[in-house]
């Protein structure tokens, strides 16, 4: 089992910058895809961004070049940079470590995973993020 834990959430104006820091600990994540998704109250989950085993980083579409994923210590620690943020980023934000799979890139295979009734892998209990206009 992997633990996580997400900080680094707030309040800010739209426009303004926040950096999403999640840290693991327990089971090594080597070998698997890691990243991050967020959820509105009441909305479904949607990816935002991983890198696989290899460290090939992807992102989905709404990201538009304003968020950077990066990760350090042996992929024990994992962040997200997030400018230009828009109201609509308003969202709980969750770290999340899924297992990767052939031919999907490392977001499809968390968007996969994320919405599995059993999911196969683990994220914590997310970081609030709110953008007011």
């Amino acid at each position: 089992r992997v633990r996580l834990v997400e900080s680094g959430g707030g309040s800010v104006q739209a426009g303004g910058s926040l950096r999403l820091t999640c840290v693991a600990s327990g089971d090594s994540a080597n070998g698997y895809c890691v990243g991050w998704f967020r959820q509105v109250l009441g909305k479904g989950r949607e990816a935002v961004a991983g890198i696989d085993d290899s460290g090939t980083t992807t992102y989905a579409d709404f990201v538009e070049g304003r968020f950077t994923l990066s990760q350090a210590n042996a992929r024990n620690t994992l962040y997200l940079r997030m400018n230009d943020l828009k109201p609509e980023d308003t969202a709980m934000y969750y770290c999340a470590v899924s297992p990767c799979k052939s031919g999907m890139t490392a977001i499809q295979a968390i968007n996969e995973d994320i919405h599995l009734t059993i999911p196969w892998g683990w994220w914590g209990q997310g970081t609030q993020v709110t953008v007011a206009s």
